[in-house]
């Protein structure tokens, strides 16, 4: 018995549903118009009530906040907006007793230019261990072969420092210079940081922009084996001393290069899938599977210990780093038209304005994230389906402040609204007033009540987060359909990407003698038999079918299984 509850502790990722937000955005506790560590415990009640698992917090470090907190000052202290570090444990300690792990960020890659590690290092002498704790060159024109990420902000990924003397190395913006893996002292400096959480009881760290730790010349800087050789340091040094923790790479590649970063199990435990996301939406778009289909069949296979993390949409742009050139400018034309949602490679929007504010493409393109493989990842507020202001700088139009009720400041905040960190979302579409938690709460046919009933029949099947893919090819390519099976569960997933109703012929003749169940209403669907199995879908509609045997047939929903549709 000891075994397979070892196994669910350290492998507690794979059936998660996690939760990202922005501690600043979430709650404000003190009036001071920034949300806060006290805020955000306050809300532990609703995330608990959501369904979700896990919580990804994204950077609350000291920092100047010229890239929302990405820019690291200190990597062992809370920044003062946010709380204290008492604050933090007792937010940590609350998360815990309500059954949700918590999953920090770890940025590896930089650090602002502020922290006292580069302040030092450009006063050091060349050569010296300081000096060496970031990338310097007397000349710009090294590395020439690295991309440029940036565009929109940066022309180069070298930077002048007149105190130093030298050009110093940065992938992002110029004021997050890159520390330099080639030297002892920062491998353990970064050591030093992650025991300093992972003791405190962080139970996942994601790893932002890991493919970049390492440069050299006459490559792209890109997924070089020095900086799998990092990683697999770092997964050494962790399952070692914390068994049951999770690193989360952020890998923005192609899917041949992002799972290498899983290694043969012993680099990172997860990572995120980036190239499906935009080509969900192409599919959504084009009303054709193949853009989801193409993607996910090019993926290669992970170790059994390791997991995709799904996301929609994120605190960043939707990038469109890795699609075709032309895919690009399809996207564009079709979900950019303003040019001010445009961004680096990229567009700057949440996904209810994506989905044109359309309740059926939104709960589509959620059930396509809780069914395909991989743990779902949920940006706060998509769960009400809040909007966005791409007229805000970067992409800050969709870090807006969470709308609680349509009080003043959306719920977020007592304070004077001049004092907010930003205005909640005041576009007549999506007014605060309208889109709220507080009105959704009442109201058991809103998207929140949607979303919690979706989250908590994926929570009851192992098979989303564990089982094998196996895509269907009927003759309409408007539908999607696949099978998801691990042990005795097997699940068929039917969607139609079309705005019409739409008919296919599945071929599940090996599951000849089944009965599709309907998993949300426990509806049993007529037995697969020899013939092609006949399913009629409506606009942007889906169904998943537990595929049960012929026993339970004529089993009727029971009470409890009733009762769930309404939780």
């Amino acid at each position: 018995m000891v075994q397979p509850n070892r196994e669910v502790a350290t492998l507690w990722y794979k059936d998660a549903v996690i939760y990202e937000l922005h501690v600043r955005a979430f709650h404000d506790s003190n009036a001071d118009g920034l949300g806060d560590f006290p805020g955000l415990t306050e809300k532990l009640d609703y995330l608990r009530d959501l369904g979700i698992t896990a919580i990804w917090l994204l950077p609350f470090y000291p920092s100047p906040l010229k890239d929302d907190g990405y820019d690291i000052a200190d990597y062992a202290a809370i920044h003062s907006s946010y709380g204290t570090m008492s604050d933090f444990r007792r937010f940590l300690r609350e998360a815990h007793h309500r059954g949700i792990r918590v999953i920090t960020e770890l940025v590896l890659n930089h650090t602002s230019d502020q922290h006292p590690w580069f302040q030092r290092s450009r006063r050091a002498l060349p050569g010296t261990p300081w000096r060496d704790f970031y990338v310097w060159s007397d000349t710009a024109e090294r590395y020439q072969g690295a991309r440029v990420i940036f565009k929109d902000f940066e022309r180069s990924n070298w930077s002048w420092d007149p105190e130093a003397g030298a050009y110093y190395w940065h992938r992002f913006y110029g004021h997050q210079p890159d520390l330099n893996f080639n030297s002892p002292r920062v491998w353990r400096a970064m050591r030093q940081v992650v025991d300093f959480w992972l003791r405190m009881g962080v139970d996942g760290l994601r790893l932002d922009a890991v493919p970049y730790l390492h440069e050299r010349d006459g490559t792209n800087c890109e997924n070089l084996p020095e900086t799998h050789a990092v990683l697999k340091r770092l997964r050494q040094h962790v399952a070692a001393r914390y068994p049951d923790r999770m690193l989360l790479a952020e890998a923005n590649q192609w899917p041949e290069d992002a799972a290498a970063y899983f290694g043969s199990g012993d680099e990172c435990h997860m990572a995120f899938h980036f190239p499906v996301m935009p080509r969900m939406f192409m599919s959504i778009w084009m009303e054709d599977r193949y853009p989801m289909v193409e993607i996910l069949t090019r993926t290669p296979p992970v170790p059994d210990e390791c997991q995709w993390a799904m996301f929609l949409r994120n605190h960043d742009e939707l990038t469109l780093e890795m699609v075709t050139d032309e895919e690009r400018d399809y996207m564009y034309r079709v979900y950019a038209t303003d040019p001010e949602a445009r961004i680096n490679l990229g567009i700057r929007r949440r996904l209810a304005p994506l989905m044109g504010n359309n309740r059926r493409r939104i709960e589509l393109m959620n059930s396509l994230l809780f069914s395909l493989p991989g743990t779902p990842v949920i940006y706060y507020g998509d769960e009400i389906g809040m909007g966005d202001n791409i007229y805000l700088g970067d992409r800050n139009g969709v870090r807006t402040p969470m709308q609680w009720s349509a009080d003043r400041n959306a719920g977020f905040s007592r304070a004077n609204p001049q004092r907010l960190y930003q205005r909640p979302i005041v576009d007549p579409e999506y007014h605060y007033e309208t889109v709220q938690v507080e009105a959704q709460q009442r109201n058991q046919q809103s998207l929140l009540w949607w979303m919690k009933r979706l989250i908590a029949l994926r929570k009851r099947h192992q098979a989303f987060g564990r089982g094998s893919l196996d895509f269907l090819a009927p003759a309409n390519r408007r539908i999607l359909a696949f099978v998801r099976r691990y042990g005795a569960e097997t699940i068929l997933v039917v969607a139609n990407l079309s705005r019409y109703a739409q008919y296919a012929e599945l071929d599940l003749s090996e599951f000849r003698g089944r009965v599709p169940t309907e998993m949300f209403g426990a509806t049993p669907f007529p037995p697969v038999g020899d013939a092609p199995y006949f399913i009629t879908l409506g606009p942007h509609s889906f169904y998943w079918f537990a595929l049960s045997e012929a026993a339970t047939e004529q089993q009727p929903p029971s009470s409890p299984t009733r009762k769930s549709r309404a939780e």
